[in-house]
């Protein structure tokens, strides 16, 4: 897990979809963390457009939307930025990730061809490790069973774990919705299920989301229900003490604590 270099790894959970106030209302386990000082808990403002696609790109390398080139959710080509995942092979690290195929299709192929990148192990690419799903719905709960195969499989120093459900019942049903509130509960419980072997195996743990949701099922434009959500950090090599901070700032907080710089 541990390379040579660093000494470190991490685990970032992309809650699709999660609106900040729903998680501090729904998320019981990250928050009962907060509150006893062992995780920290940020409010996080969203890059603009807010949507799915263009928000990966700016988690994964801190290069806003204007200067990245993926403009909208159907900019189906490859990333033209420098990603975590290429910083974390570039001083020998692994990286891996279980995730919706637009992230495959971001950082290591395009076109996504379901019979051939649905799993991706031992590869070249950037993402060396990936289990990649194609269905909004796909349950999360196999989504983080598939991210436990390859943290077992290859421990990997950087792992992206990238969830749909919220955002997939958040347009079905809305924020409003009990259905949307519900999503937001499970993930924390299924989360709940592999924190602490996250935690004793060594890995520093970050959650947030790319962008929120509106009573009207939408994201995409300047609300703050579309453009505030929630990070939630575990990790002793973080230290600062700030309530929000801009989205745009993730990728060099991911490269500091796992010393990406060095």
């Amino acid at each position: 897990m541990q390379n040579k270099n660093t000494g470190r790894a991490l685990i970032l959970v992309v809650l699709d979809g999660c609106r900040y106030d729903t998680s501090i209302e729904q998320m019981g386990l990250l928050n009962h963390y907060v509150e006893n000082g062992l995780a920290t808990r940020i409010k996080v403002i969203s890059e603009l457009p807010s949507n799915s696609r263009p928000l990966y790109e700016v988690l994964m390398t801190g290069v806003p939307t204007y200067k990245n080139k993926i403009l909208t959710n159907n900019h189906n080509s490859l990333s033209g930025e420098k990603s975590i995942f290429e910083k974390v092979k570039n001083i020998g690290g692994t990286t891996a990730a279980a995730a919706y195929y637009w992230y495959s299709e971001l950082y290591n192929e395009t076109p996504f061809n379901e019979q051939k990148h649905r799993i991706q192990l031992d590869t070249e690419n950037l993402i060396e490790n990936g289990i990649f799903y194609y269905e909004d719905n796909y349950p999360d709960t196999h989504l983080f069973a598939d991210a436990n195969f390859l943290l077992q499989y290859r421990k990997p120093n950087f792992l992206l774990i990238h969830s749909m459900n919220i955002d997939d019942i958040g347009h079905k049903f809305t924020s409003n919705s009990r259905e949307y509130k519900a999503v937001v509960n499970k993930a924390d419980y299924i989360i709940g299920q592999y924190l602490n072997n996250w935690l004793e195996m060594g890995y520093q743990v970050m959650v947030t989301s790319d962008h929120g949701m509106d009573e009207n099922g939408l994201h995409g434009g300047t609300l703050n229900s579309h453009r505030e959500v929630p990070l939630y950090i575990f990790s002793k090599y973080y230290k600062n003490n700030i309530d929000e901070i801009s989205q745009i700032e993730i990728a060099g907080l991911l490269e500091k604590l796992l010393l990406l710089h060095h």
